[in-house]
């Protein structure tokens, strides 16, 4: 029988079977970000229509726009810093309000090389196929997927590749309700090469390797996204080289 590749890695996150980005130590700091005052993101570009203030002296994003809008409601929060391949991404996450979701866009360019915020790239105001469907290359990692009733009743945390919505891995997102929460979650995003390793609190969640079928994305930005109506806040973000 044939295995599905997909499904393959699924089996090889869900037991946090060992990766090689698990095993690396980090090295130098290449980005440093504490986001706790407006000055902290003043060089950030927001695409949609947000709220991002700093109430308990870390970045809280939430959406203006009701949620019944649907795609219209969400929106995407760029650092615009181009980082090199081979790196560890992290920060501190706590919901404050659910239901909602949130992705990490990573390895963000054009498809030709672009910077992510080059004007000659098509339009984007969080709607998800502007950045899936249209002349976005990056990959993407999921997470607190308590949108739809579906996702808050089996949760798990996605790796996608764009352009196209293409599943690469999924894993089991420990992650609890607001109401049974103990904050903050240190989330860590390691990226080498074809290789993606997803933790949170250290605990091995998403563990992916792909194949030669493409050129994956190397360098890149990186860009928050929210849906709507969820609140969320986020601080002490860095980015390391991986040792």
């Amino acid at each position: 029988m044939k295995l599905d590749r997909r499904i393959f890695m699924t089996g090889l996150a869900a037991t946090g079977a060992a990766s090689p980005l698990f095993a690396k130590d980090t090295g130098d700091l290449v980005y440093a970000n504490p986001l706790k005052t407006p000055a902290d993101v003043a060089q950030f570009k927001m695409e949609g229509e947000a709220k991002v203030d700093f109430p308990n002296g870390r970045m809280q994003m939430s959406a203006l726009r009701d949620a019944a809008e649907g795609q219209a409601s969400n929106f995407v929060f760029w650092c615009p810093e181009v980082f090199p391949d081979d790196i560890e991404i992290s920060w501190d996450f706590r919901v404050l309000k659910e239901p909602g979701l949130c992705i990490l866009f990573f390895a963000a360019g054009g498809i030709n090389g672009e910077h992510i915020l080059d004007p000659k790239l098509k339009p984007r105001a969080g709607i998800y196929d502007q950045y899936t469907k249209s002349d976005v290359q990056a990959l993407q990692i999921s997470y607190f997927r308590r949108r739809w009733e579906e996702e808050r009743a089996f949760h798990l945390a996605n790796l996608r590749y764009a352009p196209g919505f293409e599943m690469l891995a999924q894993g089991a997102d420990p992650l609890p309700d607001v109401e049974d929460a103990k904050p903050p979650y240190r989330v860590k995003i390691r990226k080498s090469g074809a290789t993606v390793a997803f933790t949170i609190n250290d605990l091995p969640v998403v563990n992916w390797t792909g194949g030669p079928e493409r050129q994956w994305p190397t360098r890149g930005s990186i860009g928050f996204r929210q849906m709507a109506p969820l609140v969320a806040e986020y601080e002490n973000l860095e980015v390391r080289k991986l040792g």
